[in-house]
């Protein structure tokens, strides 16, 4: 999640200042933790196969493909149909073959001899007498089998990562892990059983920060204050999102998935389900912004003891609009990507531009990008300013406790004019260099 981002720094946090940012930590954890308990799944979520969604897939591969006319059936003139004949590698029916249909567009790929594929269980018709020739098909094709290549690029992926950042990169292989695990048994069937979707995603998406950052970047003050600073810009984005999503009108239901999930999981909020992809969305390049700040802070502080409060947050300001202008921009050709194709549509129909940009499936990826542009553009000020008051709090603390020296007259004026703290051993809270 995000860039491995770390301050190395010899900077020592006063001991004072880490309890005041455990003790700002503590009620967020403790709201974490009794948002777990409150909302977590029971195991009452309604089966998809309950709702006469097959839920039986099988691995087959291809083993003859045969082209053949095509129906006539008006707009797919130039589509290419296809008599595949599919051996089983699993099932009842592992080894025998079946003959499928198989359609598809003028410029997509088809199936080709010795593919993999998934094949889906068909409903038979009930009864007995039914003609033979009007049984259903067994089995239908339902899609390729991914499967294989998409371990094999996660394996390249994490050797990537391991290699070059090493111990950090197999700690941040495990946050996102995590991450996954939190969605996948958290987040997903709340939401499926009824539970508020916006709530479930701060949740689930404060348990996958604090998890994420602490093992991709220690456990330590600059981590911490970046963690504060994305809880409070995550809280932020959710009260946007809250807020644009309802006096848009939005009904939650503008694609063809949130269609289906109305008619067969009638107990998810689908407005609410719009809410938790913003938070979720916005959290995934919510926290690099933060670890970068925070990062940013500690090594314009290493490299220039003198700066102070003022200078620091100036200067890491300016480090913050290079990275906002870009990270923005990554936003919005992000969400326009996943909407290409429904895009391309829109832009050759007789639609004026208001008309396009008005209806729900292409507004809710503008309310999308904006809101979560906001919660970004609002953890810069946000955290800089709180790593900066963390960072320089040694020196502040330094000239109440520290008695003034004696002056020498022979000796020069120190022109930087500030106290340098002695250097000490390292604890628990501070960064590991």
């Amino acid at each position: 999640m995000g860039h491995s981002h770390h301050a190395h720094t010899g900077i020592k946090v006063p001991a004072r200042t880490r309890r005041m940012l455990l003790a700002a930590l503590v009620p967020f954890i403790l709201a974490t933790v009794i948002g777990i308990f409150v909302l977590w799944p029971e195991g009452n979520g309604v089966d998809l196969g309950q709702r006469g969604v097959s839920a039986q897939e099988f691995k087959a591969f291809v083993t003859e493909v045969a082209p053949q006319d095509c129906p006539g059936i008006p707009g797919q003139e130039n589509f290419i149909c296809s008599r595949v004949t599919v051996e089983l590698a699993e099932g009842e029916d592992k080894g025998e073959t079946f003959t499928l249909d198989y359609s598809t567009g003028p410029r997509t790929r088809s199936v080709e001899q010795g593919d993999d594929v998934i094949v889906g269980a068909a409903s038979q018709p009930e009864g007995e007498g039914v003609p033979a020739e009007e049984e259903a098909p067994k089995y239908y094709l339902q899609d390729f089998d991914r499967r294989t290549p998409l371990f094999a690029l996660a394996i390249v992926f994490s050797l990537v990562v391991i290699a070059l950042s090493r111990w950090r990169g197999l700690a941040a292989l495990a946050g996102l892990a995590i991450s996954l695990l939190v969605l996948v048994r958290f987040v997903l069937p709340a939401i499926l059983e009824g539970s508020n979707p916006l709530a479930v995603a701060l949740v689930g998406g404060a348990v996958i920060m604090f998890m994420a950052l602490y093992l991709a970047h220690g456990l330590n003050a600059a981590t911490t204050t970046a963690v504060l600073g994305t809880l409070a810009s995550l809280l932020l984005t959710g009260l946007l999102a809250l807020f644009f999503v309802k006096i848009s009108i939005f009904t939650g239901a503008g694609s063809e998935e949130a269609a289906f999930l109305q008619i067969s999981q009638q107990q998810v909020n689908l407005q609410g389900l719009l809410l938790a992809s913003i938070v979720i969305g916005t959290l995934g390049v919510l926290d690099d912004v933060t670890v970068t700040q925070a990062s940013a802070v500690w090594e314009l502080q290493k490299a220039n003891p003198s700066f102070g409060i003022r200078n620091l947050y100036a200067a890491a300001i300016r480090i913050g609009r290079d990275h906002i202008a870009s990270t923005v921009n990554t936003l919005v050709l992000t969400y326009t990507a996943a909407s290409l194709p429904l895009l391309i549509l829109f832009s050759v129909s007789n639609r004026s531009l208001d008309q396009v940009l008005n209806i729900e499936t292409v507004a809710e990826e503008i309310v999308r990008t904006l809101v979560g542009s906001i919660g970004l553009v609002a953890s810069v000020p946000i955290t800089t300013g709180l790593a900066a008051l963390v960072v320089t709090s040694g020196k502040r603390q330094g000239r109440h406790t520290r008695k003034a020296p004696v002056a020498d007259k022979n000796e020069e004026p120190d022109p930087l004019g500030e106290y340098q703290p002695p250097r000490r051993e390292r604890d628990f809270w501070d960064d590991p260099t």
